[in-house]
């Protein structure tokens, strides 16, 4: 096994113990994960190995899920069903990597809109060329979604 799948083994290691500390919530969330991890790695022409930001991607997805769930669920008025989405998500948010705080964010998002415009770009249009240049520089620290909006705002504004 390579390096890459670190949080893998540690996802396997921490499903252990939850199994033997008979905490049901953990071990349920951890094995959805793991199933979805292993999902991922067999989808395409053929099966392979993920890397460790593929890893946290498919965590963010499935975070983002429980998430979703949880606030259809309160829509819904099912708050019982609703709490479970939102522990599940706390799990799963302890293996995903501390997010760029708001301050951090719009200062690199201004840098961008500035280089964008030093290159002739403006407005809603430099929207693409903003995002590529951000998505390698802030990697797993920020959720696409928030990414996306704080660019929008700035380009906006």
């Amino acid at each position: 096994m390579a390096g890459d799948d670190r949080l893998q083994d540690r996802l396997r290691s921490d499903l252990t113990v939850a199994m033997r500390a008979r905490d049901e919530l953990t071990t349920a969330t951890l094995r959805m994960a793991l199933t979805a991890l292993k999902s991922a790695e067999v989808a395409g022409t053929s099966a392979r190995e993920l890397s460790q930001d593929e890893v946290v991607a498919v965590l963010r997805t499935e975070t983002k899920k429980r998430r979703e769930a949880a606030e259809a669920f309160a829509a819904a008025g099912r708050a019982e069903q609703a709490e479970r989405e939102r522990a599940e998500e706390g799990v799963l948010e302890a293996y995903l990597p501390a997010q760029l705080d708001d301050a951090t964010l719009s200062a690199l998002v201004a840098e961008e809109v500035a280089a964008a415009a030093t290159a002739g770009k403006a407005g809603m249009g430099a929207m693409g060329a903003v995002m590529g240049a951000l998505k390698p520089r802030v990697g797993a620290t920020v959720d696409g979604g928030r990414l996306a909006a704080e660019v929008r705002r700035q380009l906006q504004g």
